[in-house]
């Protein structure tokens, strides 16, 4: 059995192994990580072996800790690291470049049928009619997309959403309310089978799924990092926020929404933002503009785009597409039954 996990920030860690009788045999791990003393690797692949097959990954990552000497340098890696990578192993996880990627761009949809085809382009991958798809979103309207938990009252100014023309959204996953307008955000989602993040927890999956947009805002002269659980960020404040939903279709959603150029004042005025929150958005005073991306580039939104999208092709390869008159009819069909409904805008007040 081979697994593969790429440490976000950090190196490739590679282990092949076989169980035997219930138990992990013959195991080897590599990667281009940095470890000091070298043999420190074979008390690594002593402590695995024997080990139980369903032994879980912090019963994996103790196992190492414990054997490793106490002078050990690992750089690059980490003991979870090594037990993410087994579990991969065990339960053949795949890798990016095992997919034939697809590219959609556009187009400009009203909010609430963006919505729907999160749920619809990822059900369709994870069903194995869609290849596994980067969609880059485009706006035709102001949004307020809510968080599937989130609730309306508490979280949205209804009377000043209504002032600047701004719709009221529920999209299926959670995390915290994002407000849209066109030309002054970047959207993008990942609709990909649940093998590419077998054996991972939740939290390194959101940075997994996000390494290549970090290479990509580095590659523009960003200082840009992952910080746990979701929040992609700068020297200069947060750039943006991810959000995922894992479907029973076995699909990984993977959305996330950074800040182009937007409207600090109005945000505070439509969202009820505490003071930590406005902190946490990079927001210092409600006259301010959130503009991470169009200051620290000076490059226009489009632009920005088209770096982000080469940084995927070199890494994994992209194929053009293109919504199917069957998902957007699909999709439509969401609207009406679901995402357009009260009951579902307001299942939490």
């Amino acid at each position: 059995m081979h697994g593969e996990f790429k440490v976000p920030g950090g190196k490739l860690v590679v282990v092949d192994l076989d169980v035997v009788d219930g138990a992990l045999a013959n195991v080897r791990v590599a990667g281009d990580f940095f470890l000091e003393p070298d043999s420190a690797l074979d008390d690594i692949n002593a402590a695995l072996t024997g080990l139980s097959a369903d032994a879980d990954a912090q019963a994996i990552a103790a196992a190492v800790r414990q054997a490793l000497p106490t002078d050990a340098l690992l750089l690059g890696f980490s003991p979870e690291a090594v037990a993410t990578t087994v579990r991969r192993a065990l339960q053949k996880a795949t890798g990016w470049r095992d997919y034939d990627w697809q590219l959609i761009q556009g187009p400009a949809v009203d909010p609430v049928v963006q919505m729907a085809l999160d749920e619809v382009l990822a059900t369709e991958v994870g069903a194995g009619r869609r290849k596994p798809t980067l969609r880059i979103w485009e706006w035709e309207k102001p949004a307020v997309v809510l968080g599937s938990f989130q609730s309306v009252k508490n979280e949205v100014d209804l009377e000043n959403a209504k002032k600047y023309g701004m719709d009221i959204v529920r999209r299926i996953s959670g995390g915290g309310a994002m407000f849209m307008e066109a030309g002054t955000v970047i959207t993008y989602s990942i609709y990909a089978p649940i093998d590419l993040v077998q054996g991972m927890s939740f939290a390194d999956s959101y940075a997994f799924l996000d390494e290549w947009v970090i290479v990509a805002l580095k590659s523009l002269g960003i200082e840009a990092s992952y910080v746990p659980l979701n929040d992609i960020t700068s020297p200069t404040g947060k750039i943006g926020g991810a959000a995922q939903k894992r479907l029973g279709s076995g699909a990984v959603l993977h959305h996330v929404t950074m800040s182009y150029d937007m409207d600090g004042d109005r945000m505070v005025q439509v969202l009820r933002i505490g003071r930590e929150k406005i902190s946490d958005k990079g927001v210092v005073s409600a006259n301010k503009r959130v503009d991470p991306l169009r200051s620290q580039t000076g490059m226009p939104r489009a632009e920005i785009i088209e770096r982000m999208v080469d940084t995927f092709r070199g890494l994994y390869g992209l194929t053009p597409s293109e919504i199917t008159r069957d998902e957007f009819e699909q999709a439509h069909r969401l609207v009406a039954e679901k995402f357009s409904t009260e009951e579902w805008l307001y299942r939490v007040p």
